[in-house]
């Protein structure tokens, strides 16, 4: 079975389930992508703060305790498994696209490995590998960048032609 190109022959019914489920998965995402950045101000001190507290710090001005591990292990466990479901539908449609196959690998592959070192690494953190929250902020960062290639182009291979 083919499945290179194999999206610009699907019925536009089809197109616009994808498309539609793409629209809605995105927004969620970068809804997501926006409290990180209320939580975090998108810095690594804020990162660092966020799951390690900010209690010796008078001149916060919101106070912050160090999470429990119950709650690293529930946020860890919570976003690699739907970010991995995320990744896997979306690496599922960008199989069908008519995109270079080494492009193609590097999007379906590239999001599972900063998924794990985005949370392993917020898990390591918590646990006194302070280093680690440069790898959170880049691996998190590359994650949102495949995330948004990959969506742009499924959208635009959905909105080409089919040459048969």
């Amino acid at each position: 079975m083919e499945l290179h190109g194999s999206i610009h022959t699907f019925p536009k019914q089809a197109k616009l389930l994808i498309g539609a489920f793409i629209i809605t998965l995105s927004f969620g995402y970068f809804t997501g992508l926006r409290f990180v950045s209320e939580n975090t101000n998108n810095t690594t001190s804020g990162i660092e703060e966020q799951y390690l507290g900010n209690e010796e710090n008078e001149d916060a001005l919101e106070m912050k305790f160090k999470k429990s591990e119950k709650e690293i292990i529930t946020t860890v466990h919570n976003h690699v498994v739907s970010m991995s479901i995320i990744f896997l539908l979306l690496g599922t449609i960008l199989l069908t696209t008519s995109i270079h196959p080494t492009l193609k690998k590097v999007l379906i592959v590239e999001p599972f490995i900063s998924i794990v070192l985005t949370f392993g690494g917020i898990w390591l953190m918590w646990s006194g590998v302070l280093w680690f929250k440069y790898v959170i902020i880049f691996s998190g960062m590359l994650l949102t960048v495949t995330y948004t290639t990959s969506v742009v182009l499924i959208m635009m291979q959905l909105l080409k032609k089919s040459k048969g």
